[in-house]
């Protein structure tokens, strides 16, 4: 796995997050149904009060494929925001966190850093790039970065390279004062849940 692709959900942001399970059995139910995925398409989805959870089935530590971004789902982890951040929404800090920090780990399994650039492979010609087509993309790309869509929304985008920071400074890339953000225990309960 060599980069991540952040996406949002483009559900309403006024959940409670009690009810974030009810969310995800309606995603799934589109998903699987309509889209006939056969689960899940993000690897990972991330609630705004910074809960992580397991998306398409297979193991979290595990390179599963998802059907996230059309093109370059080969070698890659979607991660989606639950909710909507288009221009001017504000992204919940402990949601940020929780996505820098399961990007900082899924990276980190082979020794990624979050601030890098990776070279991937269009795997077919619906993405932004002919199939076969190789394209540079930040470690931590947003998902319109290899697809023509808005997602993962003005206002999350523009906090990728906040995210890419506080990802390299809990893989310790960073001085120890720029790591300040625990890692969270959702994420902490899927690595021993893993093992």
């Amino acid at each position: 796995m060599t980069a991540v692709f952040i996406h949002h959900t483009d559900t309403p942001n006024g959940y409670d997050c009690a009810d974030v399970p009810r969310t995800l059995r309606n995603l799934y139910t589109g998903q699987t149904r309509d889209q006939r995925w056969g689960d899940l398409g993000y690897n990972f989805l991330v609630d705004k009060c910074g809960t992580i959870y397991e998306g398409r089935a297979g193991g979290t530590d595990r390179p599963v494929v998802g059907s996230h971004t059309l093109g370059f789902n080969q070698g890659t982890t979607g991660i989606a925001a639950i909710g909507t951040f288009g221009r001017g929404t504000p992204v919940p800090a402990a949601m940020e966190h929780a996505i820098a920090a399961l990007a900082a780990w899924k990276l980190g399994l082979n020794g990624i850093d979050p601030t890098d650039k990776v070279q991937l492979t269009s795997t077919n010609d619906k993405s932004r790039y002919t199939k076969g087509a190789s394209a540079e993309f930040d470690a931590i790309s947003g998902h319109r970065d290899g697809y023509a869509t808005n997602c993962p929304g003005d206002a999350l985008f523009a906090r990728l390279p906040a995210i890419r920071k506080i990802a390299a400074g809990l893989q310790g890339r960073l001085p120890r004062a720029s790591s300040d953000v625990a890692l969270p225990a959702s994420l902490r309960n899927l690595q021993q849940t893993s093992h």
